[in-house]
């Protein structure tokens, strides 16, 4: 990766029309990683049925840290197999979290419309999590192959959601003490009692934020340590050969 670029944790799918150019998504995906300096978390490759269910063809191991590392690719496969649901042909487990992590990463509805109205039955998609600068060399490999590619940023947009709810939690305040400072008296202690209400859930909502940029932080460097860890394994085998 170029110096200066900017990293991304990314949520990938690519849609192919056979299961042999997914498959040979994957394997380019995983080159990538050595020639482009990308990271793969976790990935899959599924199958859309011709009943609209997904079957889950192949997957490849999570890393070091556990199902925590997968826990996106997993609510992206359930959501994509629709709800008639998900066969596993190769593996557990993968699915846990469902649409309630989507909603934590807040991955819109409209990345899942995107990709399954190109997801039709009898197709194929890789899906994978994984950490990028630049989108050029995969969006170049993959078309070279067939697929159709479609990403999703897992970073940054939590906070902007966190803070756009704020700013209006915090023009309520402003509101209703705006009204306080005209209230007759009667009514002077049912706005304070609002405000009170308010100004806990703004401190709930802090403190809520706070507590998810942690998990966020412990989950990153969970990740980056896992990816360092397979580069050194790689690395080990290549000296060895």
């Amino acid at each position: 990766m170029e110096r200066g670029e900017v990293i991304i944790d990314r949520m990938l799918v690519v849609v192919f029309d056979t299961e042999g150019k997914a498959d040979a998504g994957r394997r380019a995906l995983i080159h990538l990683q050595i020639v482009s300096g990308i990271g793969v978390y976790a990935s899959a490759v599924i199958a859309k049925n011709a009943d609209g269910t997904a079957t889950v063809k192949s997957r490849d191991d999570v890393g070091q840290v556990g199902p925590m590392m997968g826990v996106f690719l997993g609510s992206i496969i359930g959501l994509l197999g629709g709800p008639a649901g998900v066969a596993m042909g190769a593996g557990v487990g993968l699915l846990a979290g469902g649409a309630a992590e989507l909603n934590n990463a807040r991955i819109n509805a409209d990345f899942i419309d995107d990709v399954t109205a190109e997801l039709l039955p009898n197709k194929f998609a890789l899906v994978a999590e994984i950490r990028e600068g630049s989108t050029v060399p995969l969006d170049a490999c993959m078309k070279a192959i067939g697929g159709t590619v479609f990403r999703r940023a897992l970073s940054d947009v939590t906070e902007i959601v966190d803070d756009e709810e704020l700013s209006d939690m915090k023009a309520d305040l402003a509101r209703l003490k705006a009204e306080l400072a005209q209230a007759h008296a009667d009514r002077k202690a049912k706005i304070h009692e609002k405000i009170s209400q308010l100004n806990s859930k703004v401190q709930a909502r802090l403190e809520k934020a706070k507590q998810r940029r942690h998990a966020v932080e412990r989950r990153t460097k969970s990740r980056v340590e896992d990816l360092k860890a397979k580069a050194t394994a790689a690395t080990g085998i290549g000296e060895d050969e």
